[in-house]
């Protein structure tokens, strides 16, 4: 098994030393869309990535700061190196102005790196200006850029088809490689933008939806995006209704069985560790 849902706290310190160093992936949260976060039916805190000794959080939705602190083992924010928002919508950023001062022990120890597209940070702010001071660095995310905070370096590919400025990731952890597609309408370059090993997708509808005002994907788009990038695992997230009711792990399953590679459903408080997912 590659996944591990809550680990139990333990005082041995060799187990301890393997928590912090080995590189994972946590899903503090798993919701998408208004309604499945407004009701919370799952968890909207986003997702930890630990490479190394360097920690970054992505988008830090409603209840990151909480969901942390109860984690098993809890993820102490004071640990980050970074945050970053893909884009400044609510379920993504509701909650980095406190996850802000976590990490920075409330202003009083500067540290860390903030990445956020322009947007998010000039019009309409969801980064208030008080807590900017907090942080070491600001780094503006920007269409096809690379970035690099730690053992983590990590690029932006070209900018998504999406209400406000928006960025997906490719993850360069070496030896790993991991992808994320955040909050997209499909478009044709999509799937050739994205391809690693482990590739995180964004997919809030079961079934695509003729609405101009949906810029999400769907089930059909995910089904297109993995037959061309072929990752060795996809993890389903971010989920609106109609996946929710449809049950993510069913969905998950069938899709494997179509398209012939390995896709799982991400759970809130899933951990996957990078080291076994992307084994052969």
């Amino acid at each position: 098994m590659f996944i591990d849902r809550e680990i139990s706290p333990t005082s041995t310190s060799a187990l301890t030393l393997i928590l912090i160093y080995m590189s994972f992936i946590k899903f503090i949260g798993t919701a998408g869309a208004r309604f499945v976060v407004t009701k919370q039916l799952r968890s909207s805190g986003g997702v930890w990535l630990s490479v190394g000794k360097t920690n970054l959080y992505i988008d830090p939705g409603p209840g990151a700061l909480v969901r942390c602190l109860n984690s098993k083992p809890k993820l102490e924010p004071s640990t980050l190196d970074g945050i970053l928002l893909t884009h400044k919508h609510l379920d993504h950023s509701g909650d980095v102005n406190v996850m802000i001062e976590a990490m920075t022990d409330g202003g009083f120890k500067k540290r860390g790196v903030l990445f956020a597209p322009k947007d998010a940070l000039e019009e309409d702010p969801v980064v208030l200006k008080y807590v900017r001071s907090y942080v070491e660095k600001i780094e503006v995310l920007k269409e096809n850029s690379e970035y690099r905070i730690g053992e983590i370096h990590f690029s932006t590919a070209q900018r998504h088809h999406h209400r406000v400025e928006t960025y997906g990731l490719n993850f360069k952890t070496s030896p790993h490689t991991v992808s994320l597609i955040t909050d997209t309408k499909f478009f044709p370059e999509l799937p050739n933008l994205y391809r690693g090993e482990i590739l995180v997708i964004h997919v809030v509808r079961l079934k695509p939806i003729g609405d101009d005002l949906i810029d999400h994907l769907s089930i059909e788009d995910v089904k297109s995006i993995v037959k061309k990038a072929k990752p060795r695992l996809t993890v389903l997230t971010h989920f609106g209704m109609t996946m929710i009711k449809a049950k993510p792990w069913v969905v998950a399953s069938d899709l494997e069985k179509e398209v012939g590679m390995k896709v799982i459903a991400a759970s809130d408080g899933m951990k996957l560790d990078l080291e076994v997912a992307t084994e052969s």
